[in-house]
């Protein structure tokens, strides 16, 4: 069984690495342009005149800026919600480079994904610890009576709230740990934490994604595939820090740990 589970996890992790070095993956990432930053409508780097109403951006676009709109040579002016397909179907382009319309918080963003960034060309792969079975656990989900939203700190400085909606209690190692969760529109679970690695021989903090609870609300914890944030691959994310309590004093020595700089 436990050769069964490496060979798994060997695949997941070919699987992670091929994703994140996608040409519009993560590591393509070059730019998060807030639209309330640029009043004059120039994004740098970034042809066109754009501009944010409360339910749209209006793009206006000359033929010299050679922008296209789905996949056509695109010059006038075009209301665009935010993009909601795959980053390579993104509505905008400009050459290879695709420009995604993103909204949060009520604010409206464009996110320049590049093929060529310099991010992606150097990328040497994920460091990750060898699949053991000991970071694998059962644990047990217990749901909040009603929603949760803590204000948690991000990765560009700002804070904002982070839903929550329970909590993942487990045993490693001999010691009770918990961990507060949120729940995925496919039921699956998501955690933010940090432990005694972080920052030291991990990232500073790392994503968990159990699998859905069972009807008891049992799931397997399973750090092997403790997973870097989106920003840790590029700036540009908008990452969440762990909220309260998901720092755990044990050392996960376990699942992807850095990006590997040889």
């Amino acid at each position: 069984m436990s050769t069964e589970n490496e060979e798994m996890w060997k695949h997941w992790h070919e699987q992670r690495t091929e994703t994140v070095s996608a040409p519009y993956g993560p590591l393509s990432l070059t730019g998060t342009h807030w639209l309330a930053d640029h009043a004059d409508g120039h994004l740098p780097g970034i042809p066109g005149h754009w501009a944010e109403q409360s339910d749209a951006v209006v793009l206006a676009a000359a033929p010299e800026d050679e922008l296209t709109l789905d996949g056509r040579p695109f010059s006038g002016e075009v209301r665009l919600a935010a993009d909601t397909a795959p980053i390579p179907d993104a509505r905008v382009g400009h050459g290879g480079r695709r420009l995604v319309v993103l909204r949060r918080e009520g604010l409206w963003a464009v996110r320049d994904f590049d093929p060529d960034a310099t991010a992606r060309r150097v990328f040497r792969g994920i460091e990750a610890t060898a699949y053991d079975p000991r970071w694998a656990v059962p644990g047990r989900f217990t749901p909040y009576g009603e929603d949760r939203t803590v204000l948690v700190g991000n990765a560009d400085g700002k804070e904002r709230g982070l839903g929550l909606d329970g909590e993942l209690s487990f045993r490693l190692g001999g010691v009770e740990h918990t961990l507060q969760v949120s729940v995925e529109g496919d039921g699956s679970l998501w955690a933010v934490f940090a432990d005694a690695t972080s920052g030291t021989s991990s990232y500073r903090f790392r994503f968990l994604r159990p699998a859905a609870p069972d009807a008891d609300g049992l799931t397997t914890v399973d750090f092997n595939r403790a997973l870097l944030p989106p920003c840790a691959f590029a700036d540009h994310f908008i990452c969440p820090f762990p909220p309260p309590g998901n720092t755990l004093v044990t050392e996960i020595a376990a699942g992807e740990r850095n990006l590997r700089d040889h």
